[in-house]
């Protein structure tokens, strides 16, 4: 520190008695207002000073951490601070790993822009960055750090990181264990030993995690205490790193103990609220059986789920264990104290700067004055979700008092509408321009409403549509759509007219139905290679077609476009032939199993099923335009959109695609993340699917592949890549299947 007091000293030096200020000034202050400068002094205008008091004065500036040096002048009585402020750090900048992550920069580096120049804070930062390069396994991390004074006076700082190797555990090994198969281990512990063709998906690579180290031994034990392993004791693993040559070998010690079977299941309630009898038959822990932890916790959350639906959100079920080792049984017990029963004060909604408050709380089973039920809070949460208009719904829940509270809704908006006016290329259609506009929450009202025109190689349609789910706010809902279009399809193209109008009603939080009416006049023209003169006519008529359809869903998943949870299941019935000549009854029938991992693997990937089923029945007229085709997205991937078809050979010998009336297929996916802060996942998937007329069976195909899903700033888009199964070169009556590597949707579910 610089402390410069010529004229002071001097004045002490001569005239050894204290001074009276006339004036306290402050020269290169900006952190610290003139008033604070002033409130932090132990003297003011008028006292006598002496030299130990203007040295505590300098001290107390210093502690503040905003200066790199402070001297005063006094002349007569006038006395001037001067500070010389630490430079403002404008610019930080990360090289070499997690370049300029915004989220890396928060939560390693945790400078921000604006900070005061402080090497300690540097060094501190590059602490941490190396700690958190050790953590994914990487070990010899080097980080420099480099300043730049820029024009305006600011510092621009530079993180230049240098990663170390990672470290391959190339052996692992346990000792004393007998009663689990080590294999089982691999299941649950992160590090693991490296296989051969480790990169391979579906092999250990062997990447030790030191994140993970610490607590691997801890999910060992879990596995045993799954299994009744009580007394399993699982010590630290003992890693022997080669620095040569970056690779480890690794060592468990396991004492497994002895098997314990459930001896007695004790409910213990402070206040009775529940019946025993009723609690005993949730739970699945049962007298005689082997103990397992993992059903042990769930039958736990089974408790208070059920006593927290009957109001008593503050809940608390303690679960507790006593072991007899004489003959190795334990008492499963569950302390319940209910607390009071706790009523909603008042629900706030908070983010949502578009869609209107009365949009949300329609989805809320919650409301002022309403007793708490945690399903209902569950519920409420899923419902949000589901509408598609927002990402990372939160209801947090606020504590009044024993038996108030109130809840606190945030939400995110994501955009549910765009402007398009442009083209792209599609897999199948080729080539295409399109103008429209589609919003699913216009104006925040939670009203959809579509216009739109497209031209494409093979479709040309213009269409307008409007829907709304909740009908006044109630539970019905209504559509109506008009449109006109042409398709082509393999052999043939359809030219349609067409209106619709329907209403819907929902029955229950998960079950809603729908009633529709729609009329439309097709027309068709082929192409060159058909001679009439020919081919059967039956299946190339003009004609009209005006019907019903009925349908009824159930959806209790956690989102609209990317679900983690739940399951959907829609039934329809289309019956055709009310004064047109069209006259046939479809059945359609699709499901979706959707199943998040997080808590299974520690990250977030997200496992799908989905099924459909098609049935076609005569009732007299089916056109072929109203036949099942499959291929493509939404059946099976790895061949041509609506390629998979039974088929004829007419008089000339050519082969016609004439569509299928039955059709099964279905799809198991395994959803990851790729780039979490852009939105985008990369999918994994299988499909195998059935079509025919007479058995469903009389073609089979099957597709396999990877796929990029993005939530871009226009939509969800799918990017599928896939490959064909079971490729029939040569099918029946000699036509080729048509494969296809690559497919896209856009505004799809995933």
């Amino acid at each position: 520190m610089k402390i410069f007091l010529p004229l002071f000293l001097v004045f002490f030096t001569l005239n050894l008695f204290a001074q009276t200020l006339d004036s306290i000034k402050f020269e290169g202050i900006v952190h610290i207002s003139k008033p604070v400068a002033l409130r932090m002094l132990t003297f003011e205008k008028g006292d006598e000073i002496n030299m130990k008091m203007v040295d505590d004065a300098i001290k107390i500036y210093f502690k503040q951490g905003y200066f790199n040096d402070i001297w005063v002048e006094l002349n007569g009585g006038d006395l001037t601070f001067f500070f010389k402020e630490k430079a403002i750090i404008s610019q930080i900048e990360l090289k070499g790993w997690k370049d300029n992550d915004e989220e890396i920069q928060d939560a390693v580096v945790q400078i921000k822009k604006g900070s005061l120049y402080d090497e300690k804070l540097l060094q501190d930062a590059k602490k941490r960055i190396i700690e958190a390069i050790s953590q994914e396994g990487k070990l010899d991390s080097v980080v420099e750090i480099t300043t730049e004074y820029l024009e305006n006076g600011s510092i621009k700082v530079t993180f230049i990181v240098n990663e170390g190797e990672e470290i391959i555990i190339n052996k692992l090994q346990y000792s004393g264990v007998k009663g689990l198969d080590p294999d089982m281990f691999d299941s649950v512990i992160a590090n693991k030993e490296h296989d051969f063709m480790g990169w391979f998906w579906g092999q250990n690579d062997g990447k030790m995690s030191l994140a993970d180290l610490a607590y691997d031994n801890l999910r060992i034990r879990d596995l045993y205490m799954q299994n009744g392993y009580l007394d399993a004791k699982i010590k630290e693993p003992f890693v022997r790193v080669n620095f040569n040559h970056y690779t480890a070998d690794m060592s468990y010690q396991i004492k497994e103990g002895e098997v314990y079977t459930i001896g007695k299941v004790i409910l213990a309630q402070s206040k009775q609220v529940v019946d025993d009898a009723l609690l005993r038959s949730i739970i699945s822990l049962r007298e005689g059986e082997v103990f397992n932890i993992k059903a042990f916790r769930e039958d736990a959350e089974k408790i208070k789920t059920l006593i927290a639906d009957r109001s008593y959100a503050f809940v608390q079920v303690v679960p507790d264990l006593k072991k007899n080792k004489e003959d190795q049984t334990v008492e499963v017990i569950f302390k319940i104290t209910p607390g009071d029963r706790v009523r909603i004060r008042n629900v706030v909604i908070s983010g949502n700067t578009r869609t209107l408050d009365r949009i949300i709380r329609r989805e809320l089973y919650l409301g002022p004055g309403d007793m708490y039920s945690l399903t209902d809070l569950k519920d409420s949460r899923n419902s949000l979700g589901r509408l598609g208009y927002f990402e990372g719904t939160t209801i947090e829940e606020k504590r009044v008092n024993n038996q108030t509270m109130d809840l606190v809704v945030k939400l995110k908006e994501v955009p549910t509408g765009n402007v398009q006016l442009g083209g792209g290329y599609g897999s199948f259609g080729g080539i295409l321009i399109s103008v429209g506009v589609n919003d699913r929450n216009v104006w925040g009202s939670g009203i959809n409403l579509g216009l739109k025109a497209e031209k494409s190689e093979t479709t040309e349609s213009y269409s307008f549509n409007v829907s709304n789910n909740r009908l006044n706010d109630s539970d019905f809902s209504g559509n109506f759509s008009i449109y006109t279009s042409a398709f082509d399809y393999n052999d043939y193209s359809v030219a349609s007219e067409g209106i619709s109008i329907g209403t819907g009603h929902r029955f229950s939080r998960y079950i809603s139905g729908y009633l529709g009416y729609g009329f439309s006049s097709n027309a068709y023209t082929f192409d060159d290679t058909i001679d009439l003169n020919v081919t059967d006519t039956f299946y190339f008529e003009d004609y009209t077609k005006s019907g019903i359809t009925i349908s009824a869903k159930w959806d209790d998943t956690d989102d609209f476009y990317l679900a983690r949870h739940g399951f959907n299941l829609s039934q329809s019935f289309e019956k055709a032939g009310l004064g047109a000549e069209a006259n046939y009854m479809k059945s359609r029938t699709d499901f979706g199993k959707y199943m998040g991992l997080e808590e299974y693997i520690g990250f977030d990937a997200i496992f799908r099923y989905k099924a459909r089923l098609n049935v076609l029945v005569d009732s007299g007229y089916i056109p072929l335009a109203e036949k099942f085709y499959m291929g493509g997205i939404g059946s099976v991937r790895g061949y041509q959109a609506y390629s998979l078809s039974p088929v004829i050979t007419d008089d000339s010998g050519t082969v016609r695609r004439i569509g299928g009336e039955k059709t099964f297929s279905n799809s198991l996916e395994m959803s990851i993340p790729l780039v979490p802060k852009a939105k985008m996942r990369v999918v994994f998937f299988v499909d195998w699917g059935f079509i025919g007329d007479d058995s469903i069976t009389d073609i089979s195909r099957g597709g396999y592949g990877a796929g990029l899903e993005w939530f871009s700033p226009v939509g969800p888009i799918q990017l599928m890549f896939s490959s064909p199964l079971n490729v029939n070169d040569g099918n029946i009556a000699g036509q080729d299947d048509k494969v296809s590597s690559f497919d896209f949707t856009m505004g799809q579910r995933f």
